[in-house]
């Protein structure tokens, strides 16, 4: 079977859509469409249901789906130990990392990687969870760091790390001068909290129902994109805030944030990483395993 054709298919059953597989691949859709005919034909079997907006696997494409997953696999296995063999880790690493872990988490293991691993062209993105996830399925990245509890169809997820969140407001604020409040209080407080979509968002909602607070009652002031922009704003008094501790080190030690206690109230979640396991090349792995060796000392 040709090993081509076999790829095309596995990308085409991830994105459920010719055209998108075509722009990844850089190639025309009458062509993926041909390739796909050209397997079909020689399986003499139909793989997928055609519709306007996206495509479905059949039984027989299902079935296909999961043999090509352990075969696709196999021979990036194969690859990878004969990469190993030849004493060399070269090539690409294209990661993504939601903004907290990109800011205050990998710098510090990229720099380790970068040491051990000259040879490797490392590039990093920070977007939001959701669309990690999204460009991993589109195959753009490697592999993924996210915070968001959520997990997804055919992506290992993976618990590295854990992190404290807290409660901040301005170090002189006038919305609130006490250093501890009740679950109560919480939600008659202006709140600015990240947009939808972000695992940070999803966290601190999830941890707040467990806690008995319903986050459609808090005061929501501001949505904002990013952990800087949240931590001018409540520096600058308009809200409180929660966030990850490692993101305000430096404000809390100079003193323009201060940390609010929620009586009865504890805010922890894992850093997660994520990656399509049969995809994973070596550079990949690589990073994996300092990630684990270092975890213990970036908690």
């Amino acid at each position: 079977m040709n090993l081509e054709y076999l790829r095309l298919f596995y990308a085409v059953a991830n994105n459920k859509n010719f055209s998108q597989t075509a722009k990844e691949l850089h190639i025309s859709q009458s062509s993926v469409s041909l390739q796909i005919k050209h397997l079909e034909d020689m399986l003499q079997a139909k793989l997928f249901e055609r519709t306007t907006k996206k495509v479905e696997l059949t039984p027989a494409g299902q079935i296909l789906y999961q043999k090509a997953k352990k075969m696709l696999f196999l021979m990036n296995e194969i690859q990878n130990e004969l990469q190993e063999l030849k004493g060399e880790v070269a090539g690409h690493l294209n990661i993504g990392a939601s903004l907290t872990i990109g800011e205050h988490v990998l710098p510090f293991l990229i720099a380790g990687y970068k040491k051990r691993y000259p040879l490797v062209d490392v590039h990093l993105k920070m977007c939001n969870s959701e669309q990690i996830i999204e460009k991993l399925y589109k195959h753009e990245l490697n592999l993924g760091f996210i915070e968001s509890m959520l997990s997804y169809p055919n992506l290992k997820q993976i618990p590295f790390q854990e992190d404290e969140l807290i409660l901040i407001a301005s170090s002189s604020s006038q919305i609130i001068e006490s250093t501890r409040l009740s679950k109560d209080e919480l939600t008659s407080l202006p709140f600015i909290i990240r947009e939808k979509g972000s695992g940070t968002r999803q966290v601190i909602e999830g941890s707040l129902r467990k806690n008995e607070v319903d986050p459609s009652q808090l005061k929501t002031v501001l949505e904002l994109e990013h952990t800087e922009s949240i931590k001018s704003a409540v520096e600058a008094d308009l809200g409180i805030a929660i966030i990850s501790k490692s993101a305000v080190k430096k404000e809390l030690q100079l003193g323009t944030l201060k940390e609010i206690k929620i009586e009865g109230v504890t805010l922890t979640r894992q850093f997660y990483m994520v990656y399509f396991e049969e995809a994973l090349q070596l550079t990949s792995k690589k990073l994996i395993e300092i990630v684990f060796s270092q975890s213990g000392s970036l908690s």
